[in-house]
């Protein structure tokens, strides 16, 4: 099935989706050269894979599978359709620098929860390359390959991700081989129980949403606003108890890389409505704190 839409101008397609990839080998996302974005989803008439690109003015899309037809239908909302960027006004000179650098930044809303809820909670108190890792073996050990063609090499085959009953099957030594402690296990296993209500928030004022998904224990503000701001595209979801992103963002608009939370949310006060865009802007500036501490270590409990 195929589709066409215009898009706004200026418009950047990598920006749009990037937030979506969780790693540069994420089996259910790739990006090619040619600025195709191929991207497999679990869909609630099933699963899809779908195909964009953007030729001139116009983003092409092809998709395949059971939910092939909604993911077409939700093109324009994933792409950024519903997002208002003229709402936004910068305050400070990196921020007016930043955007006047990256004039088609959008903000994205997929509709789904648990494809983004899943892969944020195993994000939680762990390095990226855990995260991703954990991600990577659990979908494609457990998820089923992607309607529709092989985008590039063979090896690169893209994953639908487990439904809600699956992930609730995955035995505990999975989990362990994954790198996946029982906390953040088990946190998943009470979303999914309740996957329904879960996907009901994507529907919701971002508000809403995030109190929806805090109900599940282990949820917090943060894996909250990390899935509202994909699910819902919202703009004022600000990612609290992040252990960087206070300093990344002191150090960008106060030159205080010692920054908390409180400071962070003083910070970007002046942008309230859009305080995940401000966010969005500031870490594509590049500006950021140099590095005066190791590396978190990264662990393998699978070893255990």
């Amino acid at each position: 099935m195929r589709r066409q839409w215009t898009p706004p101008d200026p418009y950047d397609l990598g920006l749009v989706l990037g937030p979506l990839r969780r790693g540069p080998a994420d089996p259910t996302f790739r990006a090619y050269p040619d600025g195709s974005v191929w991207r497999a989803s679990r869909t609630p008439a099933g699963p899809g894979t779908l195909r964009v690109v953007r030729r001139g003015g116009v983003v092409e899309a092809e998709a395949w599978g059971d939910g092939a037809a909604w993911m077409l239908e939700q093109l324009p909302e994933l792409l950024g359709a519903g997002d208002d960027p003229d709402a936004f006004v910068p305050r400070h000179r990196l921020v007016v620098e930043a955007q006047r650098r990256r004039p088609g930044l959008r903000l994205c809303r997929t509709g789904l929860v648990l494809e983004s809820l899943i892969p944020s909670v195993l994000e939680q108190k762990v390095t990226t390359v855990e995260a991703y890792r954990a991600w990577r073996l659990l979908v494609r050990g457990h998820g089923e390959p992607a309607p529709g063609p092989t985008p590039g090499l063979a090896h690169e085959r893209l994953y639908v991700m487990p439904d809600a009953r699956t992930w609730a099957m995955v035995p505990s030594w999975e989990w362990h081989k994954a790198g996946v402690d029982a906390k953040r296990s088990s946190t998943i296993l009470r979303a999914v129980r309740v996957a329904r209500r879960m996907e009901e928030a994507a529907a919701m004022e971002p508000e809403r949403a995030a109190a929806r998904l805090e109900l599940i224990p282990g949820i917090g503000p943060w894996t909250a606003a990390e899935v509202v701001q994909r699910s819902n595209g919202a703009p004022d979801a600000v990612t609290v108890g992040d252990l960087h992103l206070p300093g990344i963002i002191g150090h960008a608009l106060a030159d205080d890389r010692d920054a908390d939370d409180a400071a962070m949310l003083e910070l970007l006060a002046p942008y309230a409505g859009q305080r995940h865009r401000a966010t969005r802007l500031i870490l594509l500036s590049g500006r950021t704190p140099a590095r005066r501490a190791p590396r978190m270590e990264v662990r393998n409990i699978a070893r255990l």
